[in-house]
């Protein structure tokens, strides 16, 4: 009946204005032709193969792209299925191939080569410094496949990250497992750090009580594939790898670069800049920060709403459609088509995600009464969108194991920090997490407000913390805002009773399992905030706890644990060691050293202890302002904490209460100090 109706005002608009619609075809050819033609500059080529090259980018005259970075290469170096030469443009500087390359969102999608340090001699790395790209920390994570192997993401013999996977049964078993699914077993995958542009592989073995022998591994960034925007066809729909069976059997996968045009480059290359205060042009720029934490190392542009093309050419923005009279009257019928389908089909929609995200799962728990329902808010995915602009890549806060976090302001003006939860099939583990923070009540503990299921990908909202997380502090000090000994004191008990508080004071017992300094926030006041639930496990005192797959994070993970897959509270009490080691030393838990070698910060400690030469890794800042009588008691606090028998490790109860006695011990010694200042005065007039 709907389309009957939409039928006849079509027909009645065609009788009415003829000429009009007929115009209106023929601009829409022009203007489709106009559009492909004004991608490139004037005289240069728009494409190559099937993928289009816009300007700045562009091949064979210098004219036609911006700068050398952004020199595209056409070559005829691919076979088709039927054995024909296929076209294919490669980034030319880094010998890259390209699969697109978008304008609005400031990505490339390329072929990135999957590195086999492990099992041969070839190069492992590639190098973009000095251009205009990144590795996106949004669209790609690391990966690593292979049996008893642990692979390091190195830049310049800096480790950056790492990821253990392991294999306890025949791994052939795995060849049709979802490359998004890998969780440590069979492979791992992991987030990567901003700002990436040079990176090597290094993969090596690791002890596991397994009958499977150590395997040839190998490491790879790849894209999220259900974000990489890429069109398929029969040439290239081969490299898109949804299984490790068929990721053995291919040299390179699809990943994404973001770029920008460098701060430096001479403007008279591209039409004048312009910001959102320009209300006159058809375009407008912005600053970025795509290759630099710094706020302008570069910039972008964007066509305006209602404008298509491409706003680094000269009048490169154009009307995507005719005003004309017939046209408003016809968009004006598919537009009231369009509302009256979207709600016909909205419960369905609603429904739909509901089920995928989980709700079910929910609506069981919830009448199960674990989750406190009067604190929980569920919030529109329209309320979600205007909060965090739309998703702008300008609101990314970081990225995580289960998702990508954003910054967000409610129309009631709170910040808040919006969670796109990558359920990858692993529902439980997202339901996990609400259902865990929606009962938690602590000050050191981050604050959940509520959820939002009703889209594609499940959204959690959290309270905002401002100031980051602890590695960046401890890692990136700086003079203006030095990290005092009394600061990390205070910070270790503050997580320490977080912690005690889960495992024994919450209603249920709750264990972390991925305690890491990352995962600890700081809020305005520079206190602890425990974050990232998404691994954790809420358990009965009674109950054996024995989980299928290891979770946490190379360098924090217990070895006890990463052994015999049984999970304690003791789990959370290793991590929580390194963290204090961490704090302790200013030292990084994991970091390289010669020939690409991983360098344990536990290994180190505990040697330099036996050794007896515990200050000398201590902090420059720690030895200036503590006394080390409270160093060596928080070193051995840490040491017990990181026992390989987790039996004899303390619990946090007992760390929380050993930390709070250091620290009322140093309040007592400085009281002491002051009161013996301030008699000395008295004294000296006695004696005059």
């Amino acid at each position: 009946m709907v389309l009957k109706l939409v039928y006849i005002i079509i027909v009645m608009i065609g009788r009415m204005y003829p000429l009009t619609c007929a115009q209106y075809q023929n601009q829409a050819i022009i203007s489709a032709q106009n559009q492909k033609e004004t991608i490139a500059r004037f005289g240069c080529d728009s494409k190559c193969g099937n993928v289009s090259i816009p300007y700045p980018f562009g091949m064979r005259k210098p004219k036609c792209y911006a700068s050398e970075p952004f020199e595209i290469e056409c070559r005829h170096n691919k076979n088709g299925s039927q054995g024909e030469k296929l076209i294919a443009p490669y980034l030319k500087y880094i010998n890259l191939e390209v699969m697109y390359i978008d304008l609005e969102y400031g990505t490339v999608g390329i072929k990135n080569p999957i590195f086999h340090p492990g099992c041969d001699n070839t190069s492992t790395g590639i190098n973009l410094e000095g251009g205009p790209f990144v590795y996106s920390q949004d669209y790609n994570s690391f990966v690593t496949v292979g049996c008893q192997n642990a692979a390091l993401l190195l830049s310049n013999d800096t480790i950056l990250t790492a990821c253990v996977s392991v294999c306890y049964d025949d791994p052939k078993n795995a060849n049709m497992m979802d490359v998004s699914s890998c969780r440590g077993k069979y492979c791992c995958e992991t987030s990567l750090p901003p700002y990436l542009q040079a990176y090597n592989v290094s993969v090596g073995t690791v002890e596991v009580k397994s009958e499977i022998k150590p395997e040839c591994g190998y490491g790879l960034i790849k894209a999220d594939y259900f974000q990489f925007n890429y069109v398929y066809d029969e040439y290239n729909s081969s490299y898109w790898v949804p299984t490790l069976g068929n990721l053995k059997k291919v040299k390179d996968v699809p990943a994404v670069l973001q770029w920008e045009i460098p701060i430096h480059m001479p403007n008279n290359s591209f039409p004048e800049f312009r910001t959102d205060a320009d209300s006159y042009a058809n375009y407008n720029c912005s600053y970025t920060n795509v290759t630099s934490a710094q706020s302008k190392s570069g910039w972008r542009c964007t066509c305006k709403y209602g404008f298509k093309g491409n706003p680094y050419l000269d009048q490169g923005c154009k009307l995507g459609v005719s005003s004309s009279l017939g046209t408003v009257i016809l968009l004006l019928g598919l537009w009231w088509l369009h509302k009256v389908i979207r709600k016909s089909i909205a419960t369905k929609r609603k429904e739909k995600f509901f089920k995928q995200n989980g709700g079910l799962l929910l609506k069981q728990r919830l009448s199960s009464g674990e989750v406190n329902v009067d604190k929980i808010k569920l919030f529109s995915l329209k309320d979600l969108q205007k909060a965090t602009d739309h998703f702008n890549i300008n609101r990314v806060l970081g990225k995580g194991g289960q998702g990508t976090v954003y910054k967000g302001m409610l129309v009631d003006g709170n910040i808040v920090a919006v969670k796109k939860f990558k359920v990858n099939g692993k529902v439980e583990e997202f339901i996990n997490e609400f259902v865990i923070l929606s009962q938690i009540n602590h000050r050191n503990v981050v604050k959940l407000l509520g959820c939002c299921l009703e889209t594609e990908i499940p959204l959690l909202v959290y309270e905002f913390i401002p100031n980051g997380n602890l590695f960046e502090y401890i890692h990136g000090q700086n003079e203006d805002l030095p990290m005092t000994w009394e600061m990390r004191l205070r910070i270790s008990i503050e997580v320490a009773g977080a912690l005690f508080y889960l495992h024994s004071a919450a209603s249920q017992p709750i264990y972390h399992r991925d305690i890491k300094s990352r995962n600890i926030l700081l809020d305005g006041k520079y206190r602890a905030k425990v974050a990232d639930f998404g691994a954790s496990r809420m358990v009965s005192i009674e109950a054996t706890h024995l989980t299928t797959t290891v979770q946490g994070t190379f360098g924090y993970l217990d070895p006890e644990y990463f052994r015999t897959s049984q999970l304690t509270d003791k789990s959370d009490v290793y991590s929580f060691g390194v963290v204090l080691i961490e704090l302790l030393t200013g030292k990084e838990p994991i970091s390289s050293a010669k020939q690409q070698e991983l360098k344990s910060l536990v290994s180190y400690f505990l040697l330099s202890m036996e050794e007896n030469r515990l200050f000398d890794i201590v902090d420059e800042r720690v030895m200036k302002e503590a006394e080390k009588e409270h160093i060596v008691v928080v070193a051995n606090l840490a040491r017990r904490c990181l026992e390989l028998n987790g039996k004899r490790r303390p619990t946090m109860k007992e760390v929380a209460l050993e930390l709070e006695s250091i620290q009322k011990s140093k309040k007592q010694s400085a009281a002491q100090e002051q009161h013996e200042e301030l008699e000395l005065p008295g004294i000296d007039d006695f004696q005059l």
